[in-house]
Parts: structure tokens; C-alpha cells; sequence
């Protein structure tokens, strides 16, 4: 392709990224008026955003066999959607995804101890702060004595949850400081025992939820300097949505009235407690099995659905049409050009804001699409490595040039790439993975339940590496038999 086609292809692309663009934001431009509440109590459902491994405020736990997210903030969210008449319903994702569903609709409101700063308040409406607590820094405890609050953590790394008051304060309190920034609590845990770092700054009840569960961890006061009303844990909203704001601030005012906090904080204590009665992967089981099933069907379905894409895409991208030609090579290199994990939050959240995509869904098209990339270059290769003699010799026996493809170009071709696809399909069960930033309940994402419920942080991992070896160990033993037999019909 020339320099000048790629020059088109590209200004064309970015031109549809554009228009794209300008439709998400006329649909979140200024509203004549607030309708949002009237559109909750028309759906009858008020949806939560939330990251559910940051206890007492909100984490995950085995509730009849099914996985059920408690915590403070929950009980908060509940009495909100009490108040409206509605029912709360829970959408789980990464904390640092939370702001952008709020911004495209996915969830009506954040409840996850979230701080209302400047920086957020400008695309986001909060409510009154409704908790504050003290910042303390969580350390292994046969190195508490080294430390004696913030100052003794000059020149030390720290560990923060990424996008968090933690982080901001940790950099301009103790600027001397280096930060690791992770977007699970369970991870930041891993990384002070494995000491990669040296302490984690975390509010007073999430420090001692860990301590308390965890004989190896100690707490101390990080004694940094807090003022402000806008310090504390407040519940956001889109912008201009005033009238769920007003429903949010009554709430929080009668809970405040009632002194139900320290209710909330005790109920959540006796679930802690009651996820740690048995800490043996053995007991979690139904957890893994319920990634594992999760894993293996994206797998399965981006399979399904990006080998049929791939191969058009193949095929017109070896067309004689320019047209056709320059539209699959645009994908293709777009495609591979573009992390994955930016492809799943462009459809759920990007695409997600015209049409209502579920998370699965969502991490199923994304992959599919990507995956598909690959199948039609590895597609493509295997036809251009048969010999162009074979396609002269079908079409003088009097072929088409659909049966020429489809009865002796395609066979031949498929033995050569058939390790090529195996390698893509072994590939595609470890890069499902990245659906859990989105709240699919993947193997990973059940890794990280497991990790929050139990305060164990490197068993999880052992028991989810075996089960990613089993799924891909058995999968490249039937590629194999397959080659084998290809082989073999030779």
C-alpha cells in the first residue's frame, strides 16, 4: 500500500473516531431540565457502581452459593434506593473504571468510599461526605517498630490504589516518597509481603480490617494533614443530576441522625469474620469453577465468532479491489495497533452509550473482534504460501474460483497455519483475562474475590495459574491430535 492510501485510511479513521466522539458528547450535553430521578423510578432500579475489595466499605462474600456484595457503602446504597422506592441493583468493576461508567451511563451513581476532589468534582456531582476517617499505613509487622507515622517513609515506596485520596495525599505529603499504584487492595497487600513495598497508606477501617485479619500486618497512624469538608467518602453522580444528589444528601442526613454507621461497620465486621472461618482454597472452589466456566466460554465464543470474521477479512484483504482491500487492512492494522483492554472499554463504555451492552457481552465482542485481527493475517499467510501453480492448475480443470479456494487452496492452507490458530486459541484463554476490568466474572476476576474474602494473597494465584495451565495444556493436546491427523491424511 502506498503512503498516500495510508495516509486516507487513516484520516478516515480518525474522522469516524471523531464523529464518534462528538455523539457521546452531544448525548451528555447540558439537559433543559433534571429528569434524572424520574428516570430511575420509571426503571424502578437505582444501579451502583462499586469495587468490591476494599472492606468494611464494600467487598464480596459466599452467601447461599452465590457471590453477594456487603459492606458499608452497600447498606448506604440500599437506604438510598429505599428512599427513591426502588430497587438497588450492583454493577461491579475496577475503581478507576467507575468514573467513566458513571459518565456513560452504566451506573446512576459511585458508592466506593470515594473521596469528592476538585479534580473529580469537575465532571462529577457529589453528595454531602458521609464518612470520614483518619489515613493510616499498613506495614509488615516485624518492621512496625522502623516506623513511626509519614515522615519515616521518606525515600520509602509506597503502595496506593490507583486513582485514589490515598495516592494524591501520599505524593504531596510525602513527596521524597516513590508509589506503586495497583487497582486492587488484595494486590497492594501482596506487594508489601512480598516487599516490593514498604508500607500502604489506606483509610483507618480498610487498614484495620486487614490487621485484624491478618496476623502478619500491623497499622499505624500516618498522622497527615487532613482539613477540609471535601475530605471523606462521598457518593457521585452525573453532572446536572441534582435531584438524585438532593435524594442522596436526605438519606445520608438520616443516617447520620439515626448514628447507623457504627451498625453498618459491626454488620460488616461479622461478615469479615465470617469469610475467614475457612480460608482453604478447597472451601472456594465454586468460586474457581464459576471462572473457569467463564473463561472457557469467552474463549469458546470468540472462537466461534473470530474465525468466520477473520477469514473475510483474509479474503478481502487479498481482493483485487482497492475499496475492499484498503477497508481490511485498516481493520487489521487498527486492530492489532490498539490494546485489548482499550478495545473491551471502548464497547462497553463507548459503543455501551448508545446501545445497552452487558459486561459479558461486551467482553465477548471485543475479544471476538480482536481476535479476528489475528485469524485473518494468520489466515492469509497459509494462502500465500501455496504455491500459485495449484490455483492455475484448478482453474484449467475448469474450477471457480470459489472452488478453487474452497476445495484446494483452503485445505493446503490449513494444515500450514493449523499451529499458527492453535497458538491464537491458547492465546485467546490467558488474554479473556482482561474482561474482569469490567466486572465479568472471569478467572481472574474470581481470583481477586478470593484474594479480598480471604486475606490471602499468593494462594489464589498458585491455585488460578494450575487451572490456566490445565485449560491450556489440554487445549494444545487436542490441537496436536488434530495436526497429527492432518498429518497423517497426507
Amino acid at each position: 500500500m502506498t503512503m498516500k492510501k495510508w495516509v486516507q485510511a487513516f484520516g478516515a479513521l480518525l474522522v469516524t473516531l471523531i464523529a464518534f466522539s462528538g455523539l457521546i458528547g452531544l448525548g451528555h450535553s447540558v439537559h433543559a431540565a433534571d429528569d434524572s430521578l424520574a428516570k430511575v423510578k420509571s426503571r424502578g432500579v437505582l444501579v451502583m457502581g462499586t469495587s468490591p475489595d476494599y472492606a468494611p466499605y464494600e467487598f464480596i462474600i459466599n452467601k447461599d452459593g452465590k457471590n453477594e456484595v456487603v459492606g458499608m457503602d452497600v447498606e448506604v446504597g440500599k437506604a438510598i434506593a429505599k428512599k427513591m422506592g426502588v430497587k438497588l441493583e450492583i454493577k461491579q468493576m475496577d475503581f478507576d473504571s467507575l468514573l467513566v461508567a458513571l459518565q456513560t451511563g452504566k451506573v446512576d451513581m459511585v458508592l466506593s468510599a470515594m473521596t469528592p476532589t476538585a479534580s473529580r468534582a469537575k465532571s462529577v456531582a457529589f453528595s454531602n461526605v458521609y464518612y470520614k476517617a483518619k489515613q493510616y499505613i499498613i506495614v509488615n509487622k516485624n518492621e512496625k517498630d522502623l516506623y513511626k507515622d509519614k515522615s519515616s517513609f521518606a525515600g520509602k515506596k509506597l503502595g496506593v490504589q490507583t486513582g485514589s485520596l490515598q495516592a494524591d495525599i501520599a505524593k504531596s505529603q510525602i513527596p521524597t516518597s516513590t508509589q506503586l499504584g495497583l487497582a486492587k487492595v488484595p494486590d497492594l497487600i501482596l506487594a508489601l509481603k512480598s516487599h516490593k513495598v514498604d508500607g500502604i497508606v489506606a483509610e483507618d477501617p480498610v487498614a484495620s480490617a486487614y490487621v485484624q485479619n491478618d496476623s502478619s500486618l500491623a497499622a499505624i497512624d500516618g498522622k497527615f494533614n487532613l482539613a477540609g469538608d471535601d475530605l471523606g467518602s462521598a457518593i457521585g453522580f452525573p453532572k446536572g443530576a441534582t435531584s438524585l444528589v438532593k435524594v442522596a444528601n436526605e438519606t445520608i442526613a438520616e443516617i447520620k441522625q439515626k448514628n447507623l454507621f457504627p451498625t453498618y461497620l459491626k454488620t460488616a465486621g461479622k461478615d469479615m469474620a465470617g469469610n475467614v472461618q475457612n480460608t482453604s482454597m478447597l472451601h472456594y472452589w465454586s468460586y474457581f469453577a464459576k471462572g473457569v466456566g467463564y473463561t472457557l466460554l469467552i474463549t469458546l465464543l470468540a472462537i466461534l465468532i473470530g474465525i468466520p470474521i477473520g477469514t473475510l477479512f483474509a479474503l478481502m484483504r487479498l481482493a483485487k479491489n482497492k475499496v475492499v482491500h484498503l477497508i481490511a487492512v485498516s481493520y487489521i492494522e487498527f486492530v492489532r495497533g490498539t490494546p485489548l483492554m482499550i478495545q473491551i472499554m471502548f464497547v462497553y463504555f463507548g459503543i455501551g452509550l448508545l446501545v445497552d451492552i452487558p459486561a459479558l457481552v461486551a467482553g465477548v465482542i471485543a475479544v471476538s473482534l480482536n481476535s479476528a485481527a489475528y485469524v485473518a493475517e494468520i489466515i492469509r499467510g497459509g494462502i500465500d504460501s501455496i504455491p500459485v501453480g495449484q490455483t492455475e492448475a484448478a482453474r484449467s480443470l475448469g474450477l471457480s474460483q470459489r472452488q478453487t479456494m474452497q476445495s484446494v487452496i483452503f485445505p493446503q492452507a490449513l494444515k500450514n497455519i493449523w499451529p499458527a490458530l492453535g497458538n491464537e486459541f491458547i492465546s485467546l484463554i490467558k488474554e479473556s483475562s482482561i474482561v474482569s476490568i469490567i466486572g465479568v466474572t472471569d478467572l481472574i476476576y474470581q481470583l481477586k474475590v478470593v484474594q479480598t474474602a480471604t486475606y490471602k494473597g499468593v494462594q489464589p494465584i498458585v491455585v488460578a495459574m494450575f487451572l490456566y495451565f490445565i485449560m491450556t495444556f489440554s487445549l494444545s493436546k487436542l490441537l496436536n491430535h488434530y495436526e497429527r491427523k492432518m498429518q497423517h491424511d497426507n
